[in-house]
This record gives structure tokens, sequence and C-alpha cells, in this order.
């Protein structure tokens, strides 16, 4: 692995942690196995020099890169989050490295094949290499990656004094995947004025859009009765909840939709014929696409009650982030800055949306304009996740265009 350039190494070395984080956890961070990894980063930034380099006691590692010019530039953040997503084991992953890919078949293992067929873009990396993991886990690209091209641009920039750079702010944050990755983020002491997050995507890809985010939780509560007895008298939860989720728009799915269409999907049932407790998640890249869902979930409850009248039904929703695209607009300069950077690697910027949430969503709502930079990486969150280090390459060589397109445009600080 020694003929591996930095970044894949640093990758190799953080992906085998095991930093998958829990939905149904009530601590914070949700797993304490974040934090072994993140220590191991906290003493990797120290080496580096960046001596103030500590995690705090929500997990949250920051450091500073000081500045190398005279000239007043903006502070700017860099982060990348360490969990794992919850959906697939990160227990155990066993990184392979696949030099020279041809374009044909990849076994990851004796059930787990990665064909172009299942992941198009393959057939954009050949001669490249390719990592995957073993074919029962994830890879964790999603957003180890992310950790291994900022920390790669450290090093760069600290072996190299002649690259011009202003001050860096280094966040690597927690329970991203989750939706938690901001709760307890210190956006005073970061510091930034503005931020990128560097999280998966397509090499190229600008993400300056994420979806608005709500999430529903909806109790059904019903009268169990010893079912021998039930006649007239027993009102099952579970019946009720399974018509709702039944009674759904299809058309409103996840697995029916794409693009920038939003949907409504049921993520977790849990209860008995007493008391069921649904859980949903609402997404549209406009605040009132989540107002018509929630009309119709109202709508369904109503429908429901006609069927099972003796089961009552309580709704709560929480507003979990929104599109990151109404904050950044009154910002151009962070996003321009990003196109240019990504236009001096030699690549084709290309703005574009995420079906999801990042950090840097909340974040941007924070006060802190954060759009997402492209880390690499495809089919994350599956057994069968890869990632080029070409790609890998290019991010770091993207972020080393950042910090010189920033010293170069200069921007007005404000007082």
């Amino acid at each position: 692995m020694d003929e591996l350039p930095s970044v894949a190494q640093r990758f190799l070395r953080y992906s085998v942690y095991d930093t998958q984080s829990s939905e149904i956890s009530k601590t914070f961070p949700s797993t304490k196995k974040q934090k072994v990894l993140l220590k191991l980063l906290v003493k990797e930034l120290q080496d580096l020099g960046l001596e103030d380099s500590a995690m705090d006691e929500h997990g949250y590692v920051m450091a500073t890169l000081h500045s190398n010019v005279q000239t007043p530039v903006p502070i700017l953040g860099l982060i990348a989050h360490v969990d794992t997503s919850p959906d697939v084991s990160g227990t155990n992953v066993n990184p392979q490295v696949h030099p020279n890919y041809g374009g044909s078949s990849i076994k990851l293992n004796e059930t787990q094949l990665l064909t172009p067929e299942k992941s198009p873009s393959l057939l954009h990396h050949i001669n490249d290499t390719i990592i995957t993991a073993g074919g029962d886990t994830l890879l964790g690209a999603d957003d180890k990656a992310g950790i291994a091209e900022i920390m790669t641009l450290l090093e760069q920039l600290q072996s190299d004094p002649s690259i011009p750079h202003g001050m860096l702010r280094i966040a690597f944050t927690v329970d991203e995947e989750i939706g938690k990755g901001m709760d307890f983020f210190d956006v005073n002491k970061f510091g930034a004025k503005y931020a990128y997050t560097v999280d998966t995507g397509t090499v190229g890809n600008i993400e300056n859009e994420t979806f608005c985010a709500d999430s529903v939780t909806i109790v059904f509560k019903g009268v169990n009765i010893h079912p021998g007895y039930g006649k007239d008298k027993l009102a099952s939860a579970v019946k009720a909840a399974a018509r709702f989720v039944d009674l759904l728009p299809r058309h409103l799915a996840p697995e029916s939709t794409e693009g920038r269409q939003g949907y409504i999907h049921p993520t977790s049932i849990q209860g008995s014929v007493e008391q069921v407790t649904l859980k949903l998640i609402l997404r549209d890249f406009e605040e009132n696409g989540l107002m018509m869902q929630r009309k119709i979930l109202n709508d369904v409850l109503n429908v429901l009650k006609v069927d099972f009248p003796n089961v009552d039904s309580i709704i709560s929703i929480k507003k979990t982030y929104r599109n990151m695209r109404l904050v950044l607009e009154k910002h151009p300069e962070v996003v321009e800055r990003a196109l240019e950077a990504v236009s001096r690697s030699g690549l084709e910027p290309k703005l574009t949306f995420i079906r999801g949430g990042t950090d840097g969503a909340r974040l941007s709502y924070l006060g802190v304009p954060t759009p997402n930079l492209f880390a690499g990486g495809d089919l994350v969150h599956s057994r069968l996740e890869w990632i080029s280090v070409e790609d890998m390459e290019k991010a770091v060589e993207t972020l080393v265009n950042l910090v010189q397109v920033w010293i170069d445009k200069n921007p007005q600080m404000d007082d």
C-alpha cells in the first residue's frame, strides 16, 4: 500500500474504524466508538502542527491552521463527519484495493458482485484504482473520504509553505447520518465566516441545495381486551397504524420519486394492540411542499378515524432542517469560489442538489453559509459502496485550489 497516494493511505487507515451511529441511542454522540477515530484525528492534527486540535465533551474535534498571508481573508471552515450510516454494518470493515480497473465486474465475496450495471459510473473510472469493502459491510467513504481529503490538504499546506492560504478552521463532527450532527456544535467557537462540507458526491459536483426536512411521530392509542372477549370492545392500534401506512400516497414514496420530487417515508413502527408509535420523515425541496405533506398526513388520519373510531391518534411534527439554497443565495461568493476551484482542477464544475441533508444545511441556518464539495464515493450506505483513488486526489487538488481562490479574489472583510 506504500505506492498509494497519501489520501488513499489515510482513507484505508480510517475506514477500518467502526464509527456507525445509532438512531435509537439516547446519548450524544449516539455511539462511543465514534470517539475512537476522533481521538486518532486529534493526534494526527497535532502531528501536522495544528497544536490547538482538541475534542470537546460532545465529540466534536476542532483545529486551526493559521494564515500564511498578510492579506485579510475570511476564516474558512472545512468539515467532515466521522460517523457511518446505521443502515449497514460498519464492523470489521475489510477494504479491498483494485488497481487498474478494466471495466468488468468486481467480486467482493461469494455473494456480492459490484458491476457496471449496478453502478454505471464505474465505466467512467477505467484504469483507476478502485477501493471497495469486502461485501459484508459498508466501506465508509461517506464520509471518511472527506476526512482523508481534508487531512491530506493540511499535510500539503504544511509541507509546502509556498501555497498561500488564509486561516482554516477544521471540524470533524459526529452523528451526521442521523441528522444530529449540529445539535451541540459551537458556531462561535468554530469562528468561520464561510465553510464547506467535504462529503461524498460525484467528482466536480458542488451541492448548494438540500431537501427541507421534517420528522413526524404518530402515536396510535387503542383498547386492548382479551381477544376471546373483544367483540365491539377491542380497538387495535396495530391495525390502525398498518392501515395508515397503507393509505399513504404511493406516488410520494421514496421508491417512486427522483430528482426534485419530495416524499413521505415511514421509517419505523413499534408497539402492540394498545399503543403503536409510527415514525416518518417528510422531504421536499420547498417548504410549501412540506406543508402539503403535513396536510396529507392529517387527511389520512381523518379517514382513519372512520374505520377505527375507538383508536386515538396524536401527531407531532418537528422541523429538522431546511434547504440551504435559501441561505446560500444571499452569499453567492461562497459557491462562486468553489466553482472556480473545481475549474482550476481541470474539471467541469456542476451545481447540483442533494436528495438528503448535510451538516452544512443546518450550519447555514446557524449563520455560516456552507455548501458541499465532492469527496467521491458511489453506492454509499450499501455493501457495494466504492470510491476511486483518483477521485480522492482530485478532491484534494480542488481543496488546495479553493484556499488559493479565496486569496486571489481578496474579498472585502466585514467589520
